[in-house]
């Protein structure tokens, strides 16, 4: 098998199974896609079906999923430069709420900064994404 692979120009992974140390991206990717509300509970009927599915998931993942990592903005949000403004107006938002309840607030607001530097298993490795 490793000969094959080789063969192929395959580089052949030596991580332990359920360690997502060759490509942490896509690993991250394919669980959102797994736990995403629209993920389907039978197999695809037809090719063309997976298709149309993948395309909508693509569309749903970059417009509406609100990333955590990006402090709950969408990535076209984020690509657009529009994660300011939307950040901006939460942090208004949430600092009007304190001062109109405070205390309904046992801690600080949360922090609606920009996150300029986004990491995958930051409790393990600190991978940036760049």
């Amino acid at each position: 098998m490793l000969a094959t692979l080789q063969m192929l120009g395959i580089v052949p992974s030596f991580s332990r199974p359920s360690v997502s140390d060759d490509n942490p991206f896509s690993e991250s990717l394919f669980k959102t896609l797994k736990y995403c509300p629209q993920y389907p509970s039978k197999p695809f009927v037809s090719e063309e079906e997976a298709m149309i599915w993948v395309v909508e998931f693509v569309a749903w993942y970059n417009n509406i999923h609100q990333h955590s990592g990006i402090n709950l903005v969408t990535p076209n949000a984020r690509h657009q430069g529009l994660d300011k403004q939307i950040l901006s107006n939460r942090t208004i938002v949430y600092e009007g709420a304190k001062q109109q309840n405070p205390n309904s607030w046992s801690k600080q607001v949360r922090n609606w900064m920009r996150v300029d530097e986004v990491y995958l298993n930051t409790k393990r490795t600190n991978k940036k994404i760049a």
